[in-house]
Order: structure tokens, then sequence, then C-alpha cells
């Protein structure tokens, strides 16, 4: 509370030290007409001479022609397939951490190295990809604006990240592969030192905070129309930059940071609308981190598609780190219908993301869990995140174990940590790696998970056990037997299973015939197991007949009733 009065102080000294400079230098001019020099609000490439100075800053033009232009980039895959918004797996990423590593000898951290890890992101499985504002920046380095970030020109790329043609065809090459690029966009405040600012304060943004404990910047003001031009100058300005950055870059949706504190639906309902009638028949996903999360924001009546799932990343976190296995909470979270949401898209789960520490950060620097222990947990937490009602969303390196802390300095992501060892000491990181891209195709190939169908079929509040059943109209079920506890279930019955007969054991990929609608499973601690049905003439394969009699039959080889050990798991 203390640190956010203090920003909130020294954002209103600020801008009373520039009112006052501004106010010195009306008196000390001796000219009749007063000029100050500005870099254009609308400019589209700003070059800010390396200093955190706005005054050296120039804005950017370039002709050709006669005309003027922002780039010569030509799209190329614009008619590729993209996925639905119910389909997606979003994957998060800030462009300067992403690509490189600790010992990289060579310099990343732009679009254009981004665009080098398509392959990667393909073999996860991701279909969205989820970027941290890239709109340029105060150069001031702080916590703030590394993870929450202040933009300064609305319509300017960051150009440390590359140059507008870079992020073209970075985007153009994610939807070549069938990638979304869903942009995050700071639409509640600014940069102190932005154009507008300057110009005419009070016409653009709030006189003094709307709320002082929840302030970050000047803040726009939406409500302000000004009658003698016939505008609301707010809203037309950032329409007029989400309309550009749609349009000129094409972009597949927008994450709106700080929607609660924007205090405005009817301009989010006006603006959203805008975005995706600059959008066209694509599919436009718009969703906004309205914390706490409540399901007003979104719905029928709600301006945006979905939000951020808040509330289920804190009761999974009190789960996995402080065992709280109240089963009532986590069936309120897993069915988002609980809490009044109605559909998938209304809602994206996670377990990490920019603004918190990686949950296997969290599991040492507050339980001191490591090691398996710790990524035990955290399979735990991804199953319940990719089963759920809603759309999953995976923090950059959560996939690998990556373990830094969030920091306001350069973060990169240990590449090395799913690397080929000779030692194979990252073995654990490449499982985990594996059990996310398994659980990924799942997510991606059963239309169980399109769709709001969720019943819960067990609950077990001795032994802490707690199963649901995901179906879709289509005839496709998949069944989650979820053990909580710290105890080891040995030949543990789950009863009210849907429908009889064969089904498949994701976890530890073996199948396993159901009858009487009960399964009997070999459940661990804080352990998951999946279960997908193979449909009512699904029947397994004969055993091939062996050549030699004298020879035993492999460990495992029947999978009908035989879990496989964890490193032949399905990926």
């Amino acid at each position: 509370q203390e640190e956010k009065q203090e920003k909130t102080h020294e954002f209103s000294k600020l801008i009373d030290e520039i009112r006052e400079r501004n106010r010195q230098r009306e008196l000390e001019s001796t000219f009749t007409e007063i000029w100050y020099t500005f870099v254009d609000p609308y400019a589209t490439d700003v070059d800010e001479r390396g200093t955190d100075d706005a005054h050296k800053a120039v804005g950017i033009l370039t002709i050709k022609n006669g005309k003027r232009i922002i780039d010569e980039y030509e799209w190329k895959y614009d008619n590729c397939f993209l996925p639905p918004d119910e389909e997606l797996v979003i994957y998060e990423i800030h462009v300067g951490d992403f690509s490189g590593g600790e010992n990289d000898q060579h310099a990343r951290g732009q679009f254009k190295h981004v665009r080098q890890k398509i392959d990667y992101l393909k073999e996860l499985g991701i279909n969205a990809r989820g970027m941290y504002s890239f709109f340029l920046v105060s150069l001031h380095i702080s916590m703030f604006i590394l993870f929450r970030y202040n933009p300064r020109y609305y319509f300017a790329i960051e150009t440390s990240y590359g140059t507008t043609a870079d992020l073209k065809e970075m985007i153009d090459e994610m939807h070549k592969n069938g990638i979304r690029v869903i942009l995050d966009g700071v639409y509640n405040h600014c940069d102190c030192s932005s154009p507008l600012t300057q110009i005419d304060h009070d016409y653009w943004y709030h006189h003094n905070p709307k709320d002082v404990t929840m302030s970050w910047g000047p803040e726009w003001n939406y409500n302000f129309y000004d009658s003698k031009y016939n505008i609301w100058p707010a809203r037309k300005f950032i329409g007029d930059s989400i309309r550009y950055m749609v349009e000129e870059f094409h972009i597949d949706g927008i994450r709106f940071d700080a929607a609660r504190q924007i205090q405005n639906f009817d301009f989010l309902h006006w603006v959203v609308k805008e975005a995706k009638k600059a959008a066209g028949p694509k599919p436009f996903y718009c969703v906004a981190e309205f914390l706490p999360d409540e399901p007003c924001i979104t719905n029928i009546d709600g301006p945006m598609d979905g939000c951020w799932h808040d509330s289920f990343y804190w009761i999974v976190r009190d789960l996995l780190l402080h065992d709280n296995t109240d089963i009532g909470r986590l069936k309120s979270v897993i069915d988002c219908r609980q809490q009044g949401y109605l559909g998938v898209t209304n809602v994206v789960n996670y377990i990490g993301n920019h603004d918190h520490d990686r949950m296997l950060v969290e599991l040492g620097k507050e339980k001191c869990i490591f090691d398996e222990e710790a990524f035990k947990r955290i399979r735990l937490g991804v199953v319940l995140q990719m089963t759920s009602i809603g759309i999953p969303m995976i923090w950059m390196g959560e996939e690998m174990g990556e373990y830094k802390e969030k920091t306001p300095d350069v973060a990169k992501i240990d590449w090395s940590l799913i690397a080929e060892r000779e030692d194979n000491s990252n073995n654990i990181n490449k499982s985990l790696l594996a059990f996310y891209r398994g659980l990924v195709r799942l997510r991606k190939e059963n239309k169980a998970f399109f769709q709001t169908n969720l019943d819960f079929t067990h609950e077990d509040h001795n032994a802490k056990v707690l199963a649901y059943q995901r179906w879709a109209n289509s005839g496709e079920r998949v069944v989650v037997v979820v053990n909580l506890s710290g105890h080891f279930l040995t030949h543990y019955p789950v009863p009210n299973m849907p429908t009889n007969g064969w089904w498949h054991e994701w976890t530890f990929n073996y199948d396993v015939k159901v009858d009487y609608n009960e399964v009997h499973l070999d459940l661990a601690e804080r352990e998951a197991k999946i279960l997908v049905w193979l449909g009512e003439d699904w029947q397994p394969p004969a055993p091939e007949p062996q050549s030699d009699p004298s020879i035993e039959p492999a460990p495992n080889s029947d999978t009908s009733t035989t879990e496989a050990s964890p490193e032949d798991k399905q990926q």
C-alpha cells in the first residue's frame, strides 16, 4: 500500500513539475505566441536519441513516391486458417527474454529471434501467443515499466525489438503456422511524458487519479465529451490506436491491461466493437485483466469475450503450496459456471503469468519444496488447468521448469534446461516439457474441451479425491480423477463412470476396462489421472504371438492392465 501511494505521489509530482515548467516558459517568453515542441502523438516511428527526455525525441516519417508509408512489407499468409477462440491455448511471452539465454554469445530479444522459435511453439502445440505490450515505452527501467508498462507513444512500436517490418514478418509467420497473436494493450494509463499529457493534460486525462492506491500514471478520461468539436477525445485517440494496430499489424486479439481501473464499460463496449470491425471476418479475441475477476466484464452483457481467471490462479496456488484441499473451492474454478461465467471463452486459466513468480519458484521460496516433489505438484496444477472450463494460458518457460524469479532486469529463458546433456541431468525438465506437450495435444484434439459440458461425478472428502467428466455432444468423453491428498491410494474405486467399456488412461499411457460404471486406480499422492473414452466399438489389439516360448514377455507389455513407466508416457 505504501509503495503504491509513493508511486502515485511521484506521478503527481512529475505532472506538477511539467505544469510549472510550462508556466515558467510562458513567463520568460518574449514572443507574442508561445511554441512548444512535442513528438506527434500519432507518430508511427520515434527516435528517442538514447535519452529518456521526451523533449529530445523526434518523430520520423518515411516518404516514398510522394506518399507516407509505414514500411514496404507485403503480407503472404493472410488466408491461412486460424483456430477459433474456444480452441485456443495461449502462450504468453516477453519478446526481450523469450529468445537467447544466459550463455548465448549472440544478441537476442527481437521479433526476428522470436520468429526463429516458431518450431518450438508448434511442437508445444500452441495456437495463440500473447505478447507483452510492444508500444514504445519510457526508457526508464523500473519494476512497473517492465511488468505493467507505461506507453508513451501509442502508434510507435518498441524499436529495440526491431522494425515494423520485422514485427509484421513475425506475425505473418505465426499465421502461416496457425498461431494467432494477441497484443497486450495498456489503455488505462500512460507515461507521464506522453505528448498528450504535455499538450493539454486535462483534456485527455483525469485531473486526479480515480483511485490513488491503484494509479500508475495519467489516466485516460473516457467520460469527457467535447461538445464544441463533437468528439470524445480520449476514446477517439485510443480507438484510432487500436484500429491502427489491428489493420497495420494484423493482430488477432487484445488483452486489456488494468480493465477494472478503466471504470467505463460504455467505452470498453465501443472499443471492442471497433477492434473487431477492423479485424474483419477473422476471429478476434478480447480479454480483460479485471482483478478480482467477475463475470460482469464478460458473458452476454459484458464488453469482453473473456477475462483473466485470477481466482483460478489463487485457489490452485493455495492447493499446490499450502495443501488446501477444500474441494468446494476447487470445484468453483474448475467449473467457472459456478462463479457465474457462461462459456469456455469467458475465462483464461493460468498457474503463472508475468505478474507472478512461476509456481516452481513459489514452491521453493515459500515452502522449500524442490526437485521431484515440486515438479509433481506442478503436474497436478497443469492437469487442472488444461481440463477445466476455459482457455489455458502458459507463461513462457514454465513448461520446461524455468526457475528464475520475477525481476525488472533481463531474465532470459534458460533453453539449456531442455538441451541434450550427456549426464541427463535435466531429465526432469524434459519430462515436464513432454507432459505439457501431451496435455496441449489432448486439449486441442478432444472436442470435449471445446464445450462447457462438465459434471462432478465423485467427491470423497475423507480421501480427498475428486472426479469430473468433460464431454462433447458429438460423443467424446474425458474423466479426470484427482488425488488431492498426500497419501498413496491403492486400487482406489472410482464410481459413477459415465460409460462402461474401454478407456485410455492418458498420464501413464495404458488402457483400462470399466465394468458396472466403476474403475479401480492406483493414485499416487497429489496425482491426477485422465481417462479418455475410446468408443463403444473399440477393443484392445490381440497380443502378438511370441516366436520363441522361452523368451519372457517384456515388462508392461499388457497395456490394458499395467501402467507404463513415467519415461514411456504418451507425449
